[in-house]
């Protein structure tokens, strides 16, 4: 897979049809076959009512006749109507996507959130009857708790289902502690692959967030703001110096930091126009120094003083 997955929650909501092909095919000119979505994606959107994001790329793996190039990732679980993890649901859900997809096969689904209500064995039997289908290849998790994501591949290994290989978390230079601290262990004694979502802190890591940036009138200005508090001040001015040595953008070297870490894949990251998507590109051939890396971890890193008893 691409070392840079193109996060495809932009499509519908901040990228129209016409703008989410120009970035599609962007991507694809660039080497990138990774493109993650969810059914959800967007009904929040006025007017919307979820699966705008599958039905556009769909329309453009069909346009480009490139499915077959195309390693494509889609969830279940959070879309009201089919918020939880039922047998059914997923069945419904998996079918819906595929349709809106076009495709006859899902390369990596996703439990979106975890389903407390519904049984471990239930919800991973569902899935595995879909995989023994081959109407999905592998199944993964998001936004699962260290607990219940090693609980859930104890449970595979006893029935005999097929197991998460892969975990989406929220994970980036200004949001490590929960990742590291209680999610890693578990991906890496598992041999998972962790694919960070939220990979640019809602955008905060492009550096547009702060005060009198452009970004402040953007969906995500609110969460992506809140880390001016705290070490990210000193996160985006660390961010600046390595992109000026290597005449690369911020997005580029918060990008390149994140898939150097220990159990990373790949890193999501969405773009809502060519442009934006122009600034994650150097990412793919950019290689930071030791001590760069080192700056990162540092001016990254949780004050001492403020770490829990």
């Amino acid at each position: 897979m691409s070392p840079l997955c193109l996060g495809g929650n932009p499509f519908g909501w901040t990228a129209d049809e016409e703008t989410s092909f120009a970035v599609l095919d962007a991507y694809a000119e660039a080497g990138g076959n990774f493109i993650d979505t969810a059914d959800m994606y967007t009904f929040h959107v006025p007017g919307n009512s979820g699966g705008e994001s599958e039905t556009i790329i769909g329309r453009w793996l069909k346009a480009r006749g490139c499915r077959d190039r195309m390693v494509i990732a889609t969830k279940v679980g959070a879309l009201p109507g089919l918020a939880d993890l039922a047998p059914e649901t997923i069945r419904r859900a998996a079918e819906d996507s595929l349709r809106r997809l076009g495709t006859d096969h899902i390369d990596l689904y996703f439990a979106h959130v975890d389903d407390p209500g519904t049984p471990l064995a239930e919800t991973l039997a569902a899935f595995d009857a879909l995989v023994r289908a081959g109407t999905v290849r592998h199944i993964a998790a998001s936004n699962f708790t260290a607990d219940r994501l090693a609980e859930s591949l104890e449970t595979s290994a006893r029935e005999g289902f097929a197991a998460y290989v892969a975990l989406q978390a929220e994970y980036n230079l200004v949001q490590r502690e929960d990742y590291e601290r209680d999610l890693a262990p578990v991906v890496t004694g598992a041999g998972l692959a962790c694919l960070p979502y939220v990979a640019l802190a809602r955008g905060f890591l492009t550096g547009k967030y702060r005060p009198g940036g452009p970004g402040v009138d953007s969906p995500r200005a609110g969460q992506a703001r809140a880390h001016l508090n705290g070490n990210g001040p000193g996160v985006l001015a660390a961010l600046e110096e390595v992109a000026a040595a290597h005449r690369t953008t911020l997005p580029a070297v918060a990008l390149a930091w994140l898939a150097a870490q220990p159990t990373v894949a790949t890193p999501v990251a969405g773009a809502r126009n060519a442009a934006q998507l122009a600034d994650l590109l150097p990412f793919l051939t950019l290689r930071l120094t030791a001590d760069e890396f080192a700056l990162l971890d540092k001016v990254s890193a949780r004050p001492s003083a403020d770490s829990p008893a």
